[in-house]
């Protein structure tokens, strides 16, 4: 595990090079004053380090670092190759990234460019080089950020089309062994030599779609191994090198691209104000934040699963964010409440994009810690409140571990093939849904994030490390929604999964296609029949949602929904129906299915699920009676991790305007306070927005 110079790292993204005045020793006390620790620097600015071609300056942020040295704060040093220079534009138009094959992005935004292309490569290799090399040993500096946000972009360039072909013929030898694996027989699409085969943007195969969306993610990972391996060989012993992820992107296999990091760093960007209200509301999306906090929750332990480690947030709001038409800056005690989240989840960094609001450009209207007239106002008074809180609280949260007792079991392979087939259409009609799997899936985590129950992200690609009794032991739990593609390997582990005692939960559109993405002509779901106690052949869409009853065993609130989805559930004899439809036809099939196989269980959920029967099944499912877990009511919510020491920290939540009152079901003490046991039954008071933290 990475040492950082603190338990918890808080500060900002600082770019002294847009600044309009020189005001580096203002901002660096203004920093000291506000608890901040770290800054991140110098990822934006290729131009900057490099105005010609091989010309360099490099002596521009040495004030900066030595500034921050002198303050106490830590230097994250951020390489600058996302965004291209003019000149490296100019010299070299054949770098431009593709989206549709022959159609070069005009230059004038960033991450435009094909990061495969020699040509780019040498200049990176370069610029990093020089970069990197010049400050390597600078006191200041304790880690790299490669690049920045990578996986933007699909790259359709030639060169890129061309390396997919040479995989597929090194992967399967002759184009014969392709021809049957992707069934190419359909639409006269058989290939006779490997040039037959046609470039991406007209195809309609979901196979080659599926080896399309791999191959460009591990064009990703390949391209930040390299360029973190060329740091490597300046970096020291205590430094470390990561990258800021934006895990939406479309070229982004979340394990993959962190396999070669130190430590997994992720942009964590959020709605604010209503947005944040719990039970949650109907909101109008704020740009591409995320929208409410079990939304937030998922994003941040997506975050940790990554490497299933703590990790840093390089980037969060500031002030407003999204551009100019979304204004929507954060209540008083908001800043506080979700840096909370992301400690408790397993945040070892929280820093803020960005410092100061920028006079110009795209990201005017990003607004940071400081507003456009440079002065500190309540922006600046909330987050130096939490930034000396932090500071204070850092070795009680010391090797801080997120606590989990349900599993998500996540698959990008199958979030890509179901863009590619979707379930239901998206909001124009098409059949191609890039949202449909995150819908099933946020699903099912609202579900246990309702029930109170803290999830453990884990990626379908990690079970081949992980043993499936240990993870029984450990999440008894385990979610797998929209699990639409899995290999033999895959099935074998949940098999053994429920072998060990763990109770599986499958949700719709699971187990029923190859590690290809090609139906598997068997009984659904493919592999786990015997255990799920039944099969279904039948599928619907739903034009409009269906009302669920619950069977005397399982009772389900009067709001209680099938959405969007049914699958035409029959369950076999010994098998327990727990829910059903209130329709004249869907009512022949069950909606939610449970059956003991062995020490484990599988219950099976044959449609989307409302909020209301996801937290249903959720707390059915785990049983037990935690009493910290039965405090998660109404606005209020518990999350629980376990730091150095054995001990626990309890973390709760008001997510709203009304103050609420909280018994305490165990003796606990005040981090403000530890010293001071509060007795079991203690009530706390919990304002508008707040947060108490208490440590066991």
């Amino acid at each position: 595990m990475v040492r950082l110079p603190a338990p918890v790292l808080f500060g900002a993204a600082y770019y002294p090079e847009y600044l309009t005045s020189d005001r580096l020793a203002e901002d660096m006390a203004l920093m000291q004053a506000a608890g901040f620790t770290v800054i991140r620097v110098g990822e934006s600015t290729w131009s900057t380090w490099e105005p010609e071609d091989g010309r360099f300056d490099l002596d521009w942020l040495e004030p900066t670092l030595d500034a921050a040295h002198a303050h106490g704060i830590a230097v994250v040093l951020g390489t600058p190759t996302y965004a291209l220079p003019p000149w490296l534009a100019r010299k070299h138009p054949e770098l431009a990234a593709e989206r549709r094959t022959g159609e070069p992005i005009p230059w004038g935004g960033r991450q435009d460019m094909d990061y495969t292309h020699p040509a780019f490569r040498f200049h990176a290799e370069r610029v990093t080089r020089a970069v990197v090399g010049r400050y390597c040993d600078h006191p200041a500096v304790i880690g790299y950020q490669v690049d920045n946000e990578p996986g933007l972009v699909l790259f359709h360039n030639r060169g890129v089309f061309e390396g997919f072909v040479d995989e597929l013929r090194h992967e399967f030898g002759d184009v014969e062994a392709l021809n049957e694996a992707w069934g190419l027989v359909y639409w006269s699409h058989r290939l006779s030599t490997w040039s037959d085969l046609w470039v991406p943007d007209g195809n309609t195969t979901p196979q080659y779609d599926l080896a399309w969306r791999r191959y460009q993610a591990r064009l990703t990972d390949e391209y930040i191994a390299w360029q973190a391996s060329i740091v490597r060989t300046y970096a020291r012993a205590d430094q470390f090198v990561t990258t800021c992820v934006a895990f939406g992107h479309p070229g982004v296999d979340d394990p993959g691209l962190a396999r070669d990091l130190d430590i997994t760093a992720g942009n964590l960007y959020y709605g604010t104000q209503a947005a944040l209200a719990l039970p949650g509301a109907e909101v109008t999306p704020q740009g591409w934040s995320i929208t409410g906090v079990g939304q937030l929750w998922l994003a941040i332990d997506r975050v940790y699963a990554a490497k299933q480690a703590p990790f840093l947030v390089t980037e969060t709001n500031a002030g407003t964010i999204g551009g100019s038409a979304m204004n929507f800056s954060a209540y008083d005690g908001q800043w506080r409440q979700v840096a909370w989240a992301m400690v408790a989840r397993g945040a070892r960094m929280v820093e803020y994009w960005h410092w100061h609001s920028l006079p110009w450009g795209t990201e005017t209207y990003w607004t940071g810690v400081l507003p456009h007239d440079g002065q500190p106002g309540r922006v600046y008074r909330e987050v130096a409140a939490l930034g000396q809180e932090l500071r204070a609280a850092g070795p009680l949260v010391d090797d801080l571990v997120p606590d989990a007792t349900v599993g998500l079991l996540w698959s990008n392979a199958s979030r890509w093939a179901l863009t590619a087939q979707s379930p239901w259409p998206d909001d124009h009609g098409a059949d191609h849904n890039p949202e449909a799997y995150a819908t099933i899936v946020e699903a099912f985590y609202q579900g246990a994030f309702g029930a109170g129950l803290p999830v453990r992200v884990v990626h379908d690609v990690q079970t081949v490390e992980l043993d499936p009794a240990a993870v029984a032991g450990e999440l008894p739990v385990l979610l797998v929604p929209a699990l639409y593609v899995a290999g033999e390997g895959l099935i074998e582990w949940l098999r053994a999964y429920v072998g060990a005692g763990g109770h599986l939960v499958l949700g719709p559109r699971s187990l029923y296609a190859d590690s290809g993405a090609r139906v598997l002509s068997v009984p659904k779901p493919a592999g786990l029949v015997d255990l799920a106690g039944l099969t279904y052949q039948e599928l619907s869409n739903l034009q409009a949602p269906l009302r669920v009853m619950g069977s005397a065993d399982f009772a389900v609130p009067p709001d209680a929904t099938a959405d969007r989805w049914v699958e035409g559930l029959l369950p076999a004899a010994g098998a327990d129906v727990l829910a059903t439809y209130d329709h004249p036809h869907f009512g022949q099939y069950a909606a939610i299915v449970s059956h003991q196989a062995g020490a484990g269980r599988v219950t099976t959920v044959g449609t989307l699920p409302s909020r209301g029967l996801a937290t249903a099944v959720l707390r059915w499912a785990a049983g037990g009676d935690d009493p910290w877990r039965a405090l998660n009511q109404g606005a209020v919510t518990v999350t629980s991790a376990t730091v150095s020491g054995g001990h626990r920290l309890r973390v709760l939540h008001n997510w709203s305007w009304t103050p609420a009152i909280v018994r305490l079901p165990e003796p606990a003490a005040d981090l403000a306070d530890v010293t001071r046991i509060l007795p079991e039954g203690t009530t706390l008071d919990l304002g508008p927005w707040d947060v108490r933290v208490l440590r066991q």
